[in-house]
């Protein structure tokens, strides 16, 4: 009884009621637990050199992860996770305008300290991987585990291109996934269907630069082994490549909501709306 008595108290003194802040936590701790169950998996095939782990398995543990994010604070914040996804949901006007830097702040601290949580977590791996030495580049480059670097074949342009197209179907993709008037999936399972279209993308559009297709996925992480000792380094590598994961799913956001409205949403009947919302307003 007093146990209980003792949670209750706690509750109410630690309650939270601002609805802006309570988004900010729950969408701060779902990117928290995507980025470290995502870089985990890189990490752990990586410093295994592929023992342990291969681009299947890191794979699924991104995608996997994103299902478990969106569970986390889906009922809160909605679980954006990603800059691209908030810019989307802005253009929609279902996230006012001046949330959206809010929200990319969240996510890109998210993932910052989510970076240093797997440092922490693989950090006498990553050292004894890589000879002591923190680099970017070469055989045993740590930095990859952190943030997506172009394939050597791939230039700016491709990658660019590359990143827009991922971000737009993952963008059009979603937008299907939850629209109630279209053949949306059943309620709940929305962000099992979010992990499989995730997947798909990953392992189809992966080889060029690793799919990032989310700013603050790759920004944060990036920041942190920029601050832990990798250096300048990268930031520099690949043609200053840092950039195109940035703003190439921005852009890539724009194009698929864009397109999701032009040929689907656009041309739902409307009677099909009228009458949903007579037999709403019956039922009441």
């Amino acid at each position: 009884m007093g146990y209980a008595s003792f949670l209750k108290r706690a509750r109410a003194l630690l309650c939270i009621r601002n609805q802006l802040a309570r988004e900010c936590l729950a969408e701060l701790l779902a990117v928290f637990v995507l980025i470290l169950i995502t870089l985990g998996g890189a990490a752990q095939m990586v410093t295994s050199s592929g023992t342990k782990g291969n681009i299947i398995t890191s794979s699924l543990a991104g995608a996997l992860a994103v299902m478990v994010a969106i569970y986390t604070a889906g009922g809160v914040s909605g679980a954006h996770l990603n800059p691209a996804f908030s810019l989307a949901m802005s253009l929609l006007g279902q996230l006012p305008w001046w949330k959206f830097p809010i929200f990319v702040a969240v996510q890109t601290f998210g993932s910052f300290i989510a970076a240093g949580a797997v440092y922490a977590l693989y950090y006498d791996a990553i050292w004894s991987y890589s000879n002591g030495t923190l680099t970017a580049s070469g055989p045993r480059e740590t930095a990859s585990i952190f943030a997506t670097y172009p394939a050597e074949h791939l230039s700016l342009p491709n990658g660019f291109l590359d990143q827009v197209l991922g971000t737009a179907v993952l963008i059009v993709g979603i937008l299907a996934i939850t629209d109630t008037r279209n053949r949306a999936v059943p309620r709940g399972l929305e962000p099992v269907a979010v992990a499989l279209l995730v997947l798909a993308i990953e392992v189809s559009m992966g080889s060029n630069c690793g799919s990032p297709m989310n700013p603050a996925r790759d920004l944060g992480p990036r920041l942190f082994t920029l601050a832990a000792g990798w250096g300048t380094e990268v930031f520099s590598r690949g043609s200053a490549w840092w950039w195109v994961p940035v703003v190439a799913p921005l852009v890539g956001a724009a194009l698929g909501t864009g397109l999701y409205q032009l040929f689907v949403a656009f041309h739902h009947p409307e009677e099909e709306e009228d009458g949903g919302r007579e037999r709403r307003q019956t039922k009441h």
